[in-house]
């Protein structure tokens, strides 16, 4: 890779590279809280570096061709081996950014300052980093080539919705395994590993589940599977129509219950998950239990996701998870948080 430009202040870009996660992920940013150094600036990082390569991938206003140039020259930024341009990739990006930019396009605006931050890492965590965010870049380089004639993803069967899962998350997963489990046992590091991609695809299905609506008319994808739709007479272009809400609310139960598949393999890696190096139980369990949380109210409501394109934990649910945090949770209670969880929401 090559830059072009003077490094610039490590310090002042890893506080605004912070301040960015806080402002484009509530899940992350609770996360990130709760990590200390140098795990914090390890898995922020990496974050940021999935971020910008996903919002190029959710932009329905960027034709799936240039969606597909523009994340292979990302690629060829993160091959410390290759010939990218940050020049040439900011030039060829920014006709495409907004003229008012969400959270999200401000930091595909920064990516210099990102790259630069990220290479400022010691060798080897990010190392680790950079293999899983280049797997990321390509499969959604891969899918957006895939759909180019569709001008958005249309996901076809229940495997190619966990293939997407995988290079969306599952890869993600990757990373923090890879910096998490560094230097603790190999029998620990391997468990980890066999759990990781659950702990993944969990969270990114609850997602696709709850977000159907947004998917469809703000970033022009489906990822509702065509085969579970035209089971229901649901046709893709179809999801948000009135009349097939019913039909959809199916669909999105048959995710809900394809999600809860991984919560036993979740909570396993969290059950192993070492806390050194700066990482947390609790920056990993909170993430988890608000997706076991919304898992509830995706089975009590799911006619909700499509009616009024909102199905999520309240506000207070949150707060009052957080608050069971502060004092730290042993993880033998994670058994009993899922269970209430499970049930209704914590803090009534």
């Amino acid at each position: 890779m090559t830059t072009g430009q003077p490094e610039p202040s490590t310090d002042a870009d890893l506080e605004w590279c912070y301040d960015a996660v806080h402002g484009v992920s509530r899940t992350f940013s609770i996360t990130i809280d709760r990590l200390e150094e140098p795990m914090a600036r390890h898995i922020c990082l990496g974050y940021l570096l999935c971020r910008i390569a996903d919002t190029i991938e959710d932009a329905g206003h960027i034709p799936p061709e240039t969606q597909t140039e523009l994340l292979a020259e990302y690629d060829r930024l993160l091959d410390p081996n290759g010939d990218g341009s940050i020049e040439t990739f900011m030039n060829d990006v920014e006709p495409w950014i907004p003229d008012e930019r969400s959270e999200d396009w401000e930091v595909v605006a920064q990516t210099p300052r990102v790259l630069h931050t990220f290479e400022s890492l010691d060798e080897v965590p990010r190392e680790i980093m950079r293999e899983p965010v280049r797997e990321l870049v390509d499969g959604m380089a891969m899918f957006t080539d895939r759909y180019a004639d569709e001008g958005g993803l249309r996901l076809q069967t229940v495997e190619e919705l966990e293939e997407y899962c995988w290079y969306a998350a599952g890869t993600v997963g990757t990373l923090i395994t890879g910096l998490v489990a560094r230097g603790t046992s190999q029998d620990r590091a391997e468990e980890m590993r066999e759990n990781a991609r659950s702990f993944a695809l969990l969270l990114q299905l609850v997602n696709i589940a709850k977000d159907v609506e947004s998917d469809y008319h703000e970033e022009n994808n489906v990822y509702l599977p065509a085969e579970w739709l035209a089971a229901e007479d649901v046709g893709v272009e179809e999801v948000t129509h009135e009349a097939n809400h019913g039909g959809v609310t199916n669909v999105i139960k048959r995710v809900t219950g394809r999600a809860e598949r991984y919560l036993d393999d979740a909570q396993r890696y969290l059950e192993v998950v070492p806390e050194h190096h700066g990482n947390r139980l609790s920056a990993w369990a909170i993430p988890y239990l608000l997706a076991v949380g919304t898992l509830r109210e995706l089975r009590e409501r799911p006619e909700d996701v499509v009616r009024e394109g909102d199905v999520k934990v309240s506000r207070a649910e949150v707060y009052a998870l957080l608050q069971q945090f502060e004092d730290g949770v042993s993880r033998s209670r994670l058994d009993e948080l899922r269970a209430t969880m499970a049930e209704q929401p914590l803090h009534q």
